[in-house]
């Protein structure tokens, strides 16, 4: 299985390329024999100053020696793969051929540790128009299609979709990104990270929201403000610093799924699992409250300790209940319980109808059973 990487450390100076050029043609760490630069290049030996000299020329006739000097590639196979380096090599040559035909490209299969991978070392500049090399977010996906093209004509595996560089199965908040810089930045420097923020303030935000304006309002008392237009695909994230996250981006690096549709099917089973626990709670309430109205007094006490007009001491074991904000659900129960009290017989109104609608079918007619016993 090969994996294709770009490299994005700063590729704007002579000496950055020269350097690169150094450390992939490092005796320790390369055949001699293992070694190609595709044309034009007229030096009899390739030594990282021969090569260095040559990318230089083409960019000086072109009058372009300036900006972005050389793209960084590296292509790595599993240490169980049954792969030589000669096939690597084969490999690596094949790929340069048909990804960088126009431009002038070290390569180097590196056999220095337990799995076999190789380097290419791109001249940004073409050889056969002068044009620069621009690569996009779809060309690398066309780069990884055909780095997997040619793993399976060769009988060796690829990535599955869903799975890890070793086979296991990608869990939630498994990093993985384009960029072998990006990988190790959030790998081992995760709190550093201005993205791998963002993923965790939207894991915190939406794990309560139940609606869009929840979830909004959630990341902005995190520091991230949150631009979701309906005439827009994609859900951005910006910090107080004003640097954006797109919800794309945390998907492909984080295997997080925070897109529109995704986002929006979590308020909805929020909203369940919140109505769920209410509606059983308020049931329950309802039931005791219509059986032993001496409940009042307790409730009205609490009801007045919540709107602060209780005048005396609180009833013993409440401050646990009266602690925080009671729920919408649970002032309508109070009063229920209270229009229950000094009632010995009473007809069933409209709004006990519909209070009755909304209790299981069980439940419904053990309360008929009980007002004809009466």
């Amino acid at each position: 299985m090969a994996i294709n990487k770009t490299v994005n450390k700063s590729t704007k100076t002579h000496g950055a390329m020269r350097n690169c050029m150094e450390y992939v043609l490092r005796e320790s760490k390369i055949n001699s024999s293992l070694v190609y630069v595709s044309s034009p290049f007229d030096a009899e030996e390739i030594t990282y100053d021969t090569v260095y000299r040559s990318f230089l020329e083409e960019k000086k006739l072109w009058n372009k020696d300036s900006g972005r000097m050389y793209a960084h590639n590296i292509i790595s196979w599993h240490k169980d793969e049954e792969i030589t380096p000669e096939e690597a090599y084969e490999f690596g040559k094949e790929f340069v051929e048909q990804w960088f035909a126009e431009f002038q490209t070290l390569m180097a299969v590196h056999v220095d540790r337990n799995h076999i991978h190789l380097h290419m070392v791109t001249n940004t500049v073409s050889y056969i128009d002068g044009h620069k090399l621009h690569t996009t977010k779809n060309e690398l996906e066309e780069m990884k299609q055909l780095t997997n093209r040619m793993c399976e004509s060769r009988g060796w595996s690829t990535p599955e979709k869903g799975k890890d560089y070793h086979g296991n199965d990608l869990e939630m908040g498994h990093v993985r990104a384009w960029s072998k810089d990006k990988y190790h930045m959030l790998l081992h420097n995760v709190k550093e990270s201005y993205v791998a923020a963002c993923a965790l303030a939207i894991l915190e935000a939406k794990a309560d929201a139940c609606s869009q304006d929840d979830f909004i309002r959630n990341m902005k008392q995190k520091g991230w403000h949150v631009i979701w237009k309906p005439t827009r695909k994609n859900i951005t994230f910006v910090n107080e610093e004003g640097k954006k996250v797109r919800d794309r981006n945390i998907l492909k690096t984080f295997n997080i799924n925070v897109t529109k549709g995704e986002l929006l099917d979590e308020f909805i089973r929020n909203n369940e699992r919140r109505n769920g626990v209410l509606r059983v709670d308020e049931e329950e309430r309802i039931r005791r409250a219509a059986e032993d109205a001496e409940l009042a007094g307790y409730y009205q006490q609490v009801q007045d300790a919540l709107e602060g007009t209780g005048t005396g001491d609180r009833a013993e074991g409440i401050e646990d209940f009266t602690a925080g904000e009671v729920a919408p659900g649970e002032r309508r129960s109070i009063r229920e319980a209270l229009a229950t009290k000094g009632r010995t017989k009473r007809t069933p109104g409209t709004e006990d109808r519909k209070r009755e609608e909304q209790l299981p079918i069980l439940e419904q007619q053990a309360k008929r059973n009980r007002r004809r016993a009466r």
